[in-house]
This record gives C-alpha cells, structure tokens and sequence, in this order.
C-alpha cells in the first residue's frame, strides 16, 4: 500500500507530459491567422501591396517580426498583432513559411 501513492503519481505525470506534447501542425495553425493579408500559405495577392512570405528565410521573417514588436519598425497595425504571440510562437510562424513555395 506505501508504493500506490507514489506509483499513482508516476502513472499520472506520465500521462500529463503525453498529453501536452507538441501539436506537430501548430506552426501551420499559427500561421493560418495571416492569411487574411498575406495569403494562404504566405502567397499574397499579385498587386495587392503585402507581402509574401512564402518562401522567405526564416531568419529574415523573425527579424521583421521582431521589429515589429519591439516598435522599431513602424506598421499599421503588425506592431499590435506581433505583440500578441510568445517568441517561440513567431518562430513556429516563421519556420512554417520559409518552407512555403
């Protein structure tokens, strides 16, 4: 009986850590909430004036990003919408368009 209580710990913090493993779509996920401006995928409307960003280097996107965040970088409103996702969460962004084509 003195072993249930620590097994039955064990038993739950292992389903714990299964169960928040990462979304292998949360980047695309992420993502797909810029769509509105800058297309499905990062493939803006030709003529449009915003830019792709399929395709771009990662390195490159979280740049602009974080000028963007940081107020360095003047926008209409990316300033605001940058502000509202963790720096991991921008580099799941940017990962997933600079593998876009």
């Amino acid at each position: 009986m003195k072993l249930f209580a620590p097994l039955a710990a064990l038993c739950l913090l292992a389903m714990t850590s299964t169960s928040q493993a990462a979304d292998p779509n949360l980047g695309r996920n992420l993502a797909a909430t810029c769509a509105n401006c800058h297309g499905t995928n990062g493939n803006a409307v030709k003529g449009a004036g915003l830019d792709s960003l399929a395709g771009v280097p990662k390195d490159k996107i979280l740049q602009k990003l974080s000028e963007f965040k940081s107020g360095d970088k003047p926008a209409s409103i990316m300033h605001q919408i940058s502000k509202g996702y963790t720096d991991s969460q921008l580099d799941l962004i940017a990962t997933y368009f600079a593998a876009q084509k």
